[in-house]
């Protein structure tokens, strides 16, 4: 009873707007005292120091410093209009141009929020002067710039595997396959609506010679492919640790700004400044989770949830569709790093209890966390496009534009869940 009580009041004091941190710290402090007395926060500093030693998390940082050198290095910006040029003579090539560009940002950057902001000041600009339906426009550029979720190298797949006792490089490995499919079935979204609908996105023409076109894409397209090669590649082949091929991507970053010939100290010291704020909140976070955890745990929340879910019949497809309802749900209203840290231990005993495969586990969460960034009212997509979108695009176009690939997204989703033997993965 503690314990639902203890999530009943977090989630009001998110909504409400209350920072996150101190409001999992807060919230174990106060019902932490009131249950178990203040002698049960000795332990805490130990738990701290687990959580400040832990190499897996070490990666978080590097990546998130590798996505921000990319971002200021205009990448996007390079990769959109070099896209364009290649595929806008066929109707829908501008949308499918920016579900490519989202794709290979994810890999190389991670950053969803840069992404989406940068694709929202080049690309709908363009689709919205070539008479592209703003729903389709505001639609894919939220959509391609969450891919950063799921694609690897991403945040959140280092912090389940730390939170679910799994290997990252295998977690990235087997992210791959549900990335493919996740594009693909954007691509072929946005090729059926072309067809059906001539007016929705109509095609464009190039101003550039094709030799000029495809030395512009191969110059723009090689860089980030070879840095995304080498930090993948070094982990898939066994040659570095997810750890090591983090530093890798930030060296590797550093020298595609030098590349670009942008690379300059102002750009190292903003980006070292970002990183740090942003490596902050997340271990912020993280901190108050745990606290929050041990709190909830010594509570008996977690056993009033698991005795609920081996009461169930087929308790494993049960708890497997109820967990993941559950995610769902609440991405609608608080983040992906708080229903990481705080949701998902609660979800982790019982999964194991149960015999369930953590890779697939995990690849089902972080494929649903994907949605948490489109859904209504609080998608952080919709805000991120929203703040950099002409006046002419209304809220209500892009709640409109993210619908379908809502829908897309939560389709994956149940093939993974029905058919998880077509990606690589057993049940239980």
């Amino acid at each position: 009873m503690i314990g639902l009580i203890m999530f009943v009041v977090t989630l009001a004091l998110l909504i409400i707007g209350f920072p996150v941190a101190f409001t999992f710290a807060g919230v174990a402090v106060i019902f932490g005292t009131l249950t178990e007395g203040i002698d049960l926060f000795g332990f805490m500093p130990y738990r701290i120091m687990s959580v400040m030693e832990n190499t897996i998390l070490m990666a978080i940082p590097l990546f998130i410093f590798m996505g921000i050198i990319l971002q200021k290095t205009r990448l996007a910006e390079q990769l959109l209009e070099a896209m364009g040029d290649l595929f806008g003579n066929i109707r829908g090539g501008l949308a499918v141009s920016t579900i490519l560009v989202g794709s290979l940002l994810a890999a190389s950057t991670g950053v969803v929020g840069a992404s989406v902001i940068a694709m929202g000041v080049i690309a709908l600009p363009v689709m919205l002067k070539h008479n592209y339906k703003k729903t389709l426009s505001t639609g894919v550029i939220c959509a391609s710039g969450t891919l950063g979720q799921i694609i690897p190298p991403s945040i959140v797949l280092i912090i389940l595997a730390d939170v679910l006792g799994v290997p990252v490089g295998d977690l990235f490995h087997s992210a791959v396959m549900p990335s493919l499919v996740l594009v693909g079935s954007y691509i072929v979204y946005v090729l059926f609506i072309a067809y059906w609908d001539k007016d929705a996105a109509p095609a464009t023409k190039s101003n550039n010679p094709n030799a000029g076109k495809y030395w512009r894409v191969a110059k723009s397209i090689v860089p980030p492919i070879t840095l995304i090669i080498a930090v993948l590649g070094s982990i898939f082949s066994g040659i570095a640790t997810p750890t090591e091929s983090a530093s890798i991507g930030a060296v590797g970053s550093l020298l595609l700004a030098l590349f670009y010939q942008r690379l300059n100290w102002d750009i190292v010291y903003q980006s070292s400044v970002e990183t740090i704020k942003v490596t902050s909140m997340v271990f912020a976070i993280l901190v108050g989770a745990t606290a929050f955890s041990m709190v909830f745990t010594y509570s008996g929340g977690d056993h009033v949830v698991e005795t609920f879910i081996h009461s169930l019949p087929a308790k494993e497809m049960s708890f497997i569709l109820i967990s993941m309802g559950i995610i769902l749900i609440l991405g609608f209203f608080i983040d992906f790093v708080e229903i990481s840290l705080i949701i998902v231990p609660i979800f982790y005993p019982i999964a194991l209890s149960l015999g369930i495969d953590m890779q697939w586990f995990a690849i089902l969460i972080a494929m649903n966390l994907q949605a948490s960034f489109l859904t209504p009212p609080f998608g952080f997509s919709l805000f991120y496009l929203k703040g950099v979108a002409p006046k002419s695009i209304e809220t209500t176009d892009i709640y409109k534009g993210v619908t379908p690939f809502i829908v897309i997204q939560v389709s994956v989703l149940l093939s993974l869940i029905i058919f998880p033997e077509w990606y690589g993965f057993s049940e239980f």
